[in-house]
């Protein structure tokens, strides 16, 4: 059976009236179904008193599982509230047929070093929400080790970009705020599809490493990495080299094994730096010979037409069938400071999915799958798009 979702966003100062508000508002769309799963985002003022924000959801709602974090800004009903206090809720009714079960993963030590307890181990998951502490969760490695245990299973989220004025972490877990580490929720039975659009426009022709160790390339095609790309650059007409000079990026094909590559097949990270006296050059990823990548530039047109064009290619995917609701992930450098204009990515999103219930909020990163394995990514907007009949 196919999702049913509502969600809504409340400016109220109060936060148990701000939480109560918006859950009311979104459990509307419900149409008294249960909420399996419900979705929490706040900012300014409710990270004073989350337990009251929480409270309030919890009264109207009484969901099955809750989960959320603090944020720098939040999203929803095609509006992007920036700075302030707001408060966004999202809640789902998976009509029996499917199941959330939330989560709070922590670092815990060992003998014999670091590990992460708590995570989901259930590889029959259709996919993963994660939702972590910037300066407590390693998101990074732990995102590595859920593509290995669970190489089918798609991991969404966004890392926390507020905490409370204490200084803690502001992690929401059923009616608790968490301090530390990470919340999420793993979905059985529920349908979902991943959209990772990191905004990036790919340039020149495409290369093949052919000498790395690291995240350092040290030959591109046979020739030194840092000459090669000059090479590349030099061919490129002027746009495109202003664009280039404003941030090199290298976008990284994961999965080769396609006959070609298009924009959204590419792992895009920054070029940390080169070496001229060995052409050697450094990016944010671990490299290997037998990739392939392309350069890349990230500006305002290249991001709104790649945010675009994969979600009209998720709509596609839909075979016929009305998306239900969206979760977003945007970045916190995106918004009014990359295009220049106010609820962009929230805008997008409805004009694409034709207005469907969405919320979310403005991460400090963003977790979405590119080439089948799930990665933190910087200035994309990751959507979980949930279909309906």
């Amino acid at each position: 059976m196919s999702s049913v979702i509502g969600a809504s966003v409340s400016t109220l100062p109060d936060p148990f009236a701000a939480g109560a508000e918006a859950a009311c508002e979104a459990g509307a769309a419900l149409g008294g179904a249960p909420a399996d799963l419900v979705m929490v985002f706040a900012s300014g003022g409710h990270l004073d008193a989350p337990e009251a924000m929480l409270e309030g959801v919890h009264d109207v709602l009484r969901p099955d599982g809750l989960i959320g974090c603090g944020a720098a800004g939040v999203l929803g009903g095609g509006r992007e509230l920036e700075s302030g206090t707001a408060v966004a809720v999202w809640a789902a009714s998976f009509g029996g047929s499917g199941r959330a079960h939330p989560f709070h993963a922590t670092v815990e030590d060992p003998e014999g070093g670091v590990g992460v307890a708590g995570l989901p181990e259930d590889p029959q998951s259709t996919a993963t929400i994660l939702l972590s502490d910037p300066f407590s969760f390693p998101a990074e490695r732990v995102l590595a080790e859920l593509s290995e245990r669970c190489p089918a299973v798609p991991v969404l989220g966004g890392v926390a970009s507020a905490r409370t004025p204490q200084g803690s972490g502001a992690l929401f877990l059923g009616d608790t705020l968490c301090e530390t580490g990470a919340v999420g929720v793993s979905l059985d039975g529920v349908e979902l599809f991943p959209c990772v659009s990191q905004g990036a426009a790919p340039l020149g022709r495409e290369l093949t490493i052919t000498g790395a160790h690291g995240n350092v390339i040290t030959e591109l095609a046979g020739r030194p990495a840092l000459e090669t790309i000059e090479s590349v650059i030099g061919e490129l007409d002027p746009r495109e080299r202003t664009l280039v000079a404003a941030g090199l990026l290298v976008g990284i094909v994961i999965d080769t094994g396609r006959p070609e590559f298009e924009q959204g097949d590419f792992l895009v990270r920054g070029v940390l730096g080169a070496d001229r006296d060995t052409g050697a050059v450094a990016v944010g990823a671990p490299v290997h010979p037998g990739q392939i990548i392309r350069l890349h530039a990230r500006d305002a047109q290249s991001a709104d037409a790649d945010l675009r064009r994969a979600l009209a290619l998720r709509r596609h995917a839909l075979a016929g069938r009305s998306p239900a609701g969206a979760l977003v992930f945007s970045c916190n450098g995106r918004g009014r400071q990359m295009f220049g204009v106010e609820d962009h990515d929230a805008a997008a999103v409805q004009r694409e999915l034709g207005g469907v219930p969405t919320a979310g909020f403005f991460a400090a990163g963003e977790i979405g799958p590119v080439g089948g394995r799930s990665f933190l990514h910087g200035f994309t907007a990751t959507v979980a798009v949930f279909p309906g009949a």
